[in-house]
């Protein structure tokens, strides 16, 4: 099974990578901007988004962990700032299935990263808020359009942290960090389990906050 790892050089792509490379039947192409992987890609670009789907040829999963968004006072954004994350982290990864999904193999899966802020935001990130609510809409939406047996989803994951110092108000107050290994769990569980049309929330349920 060949698996596209988009951001495998960042902290959610490191930590995927090294599970996935357990597994005899994975072959992980990783891919990122400009770090050491098999492939250089911006999803921020659809034409490297078809370079890159071109240069891996046949493949069974995507899972993205790639996307930036603006931040900073809600008082200074202007209308470019949007476009960061609208760009990056929304469009990118619409594009990622737009695009691949003529091209994945049969029951191939698509699995998008939104985050945590799109339902507890904090100050100052409400461009990865807005983002990450569409992104969860767009897996909602996307899935009943989806042809054979392809599946998409997205994971909302808390946050997370190479190392954690135990203070409650580092890196965000009151926000307790995921693990690894349920993050890697629910990467996991939507490329290569049955469910579709689904955002899978690793949150601690400590400090779990969902809208009514």
């Amino acid at each position: 099974m060949k698996v596209i790892l988009i951001g495998a050089t960042g902290i959610l792509g490191k930590i995927i990578f090294k599970e996935l490379k357990k597994y005899n039947d994975i072959d992980v192409i990783t891919v990122s901007r400009n770090g050491a992987t098999d492939i250089h890609a911006d999803i921020s670009s659809a034409d490297q988004i078809k370079a890159m789907y071109a240069k891996v040829g046949s493949f069974d999963s995507v899972i993205n962990v790639a996307g930036h968004c603006w931040v900073g006072p809600f008082d200074e954004m202007t209308e470019e700032n949007w476009y960061s994350g609208i760009k990056t982290k929304m469009m990118g990864q619409i594009n990622l299935v737009m695009i691949g999904k003529e091209l994945i193999n049969d029951n191939g899966s698509f699995t998008l990263t939104s985050g945590f802020l799109s339902d507890d935001p904090i100050k100052g990130t409400i461009n990865y808020s807005v983002v990450n609510g569409g992104i969860e809409n767009f897996v909602f939406a996307a899935n009943i359009e989806l042809k054979r047996g392809i599946r998409v989803n997205a994971i909302s994951p808390g946050v997370v942290l190479e190392n954690y110092d135990g203070m409650m108000n580092t890196p965000i107050a009151g926000q307790y960090p995921v693990s690894h290994e349920r993050v890697v769990h629910a990467y996991y569980k939507s490329a290569f389990g049955y469910l579709s049309g689904q955002v899978f929330r690793v949150w601690e349920p400590s400090t779990q906050y969902i809208r009514k």
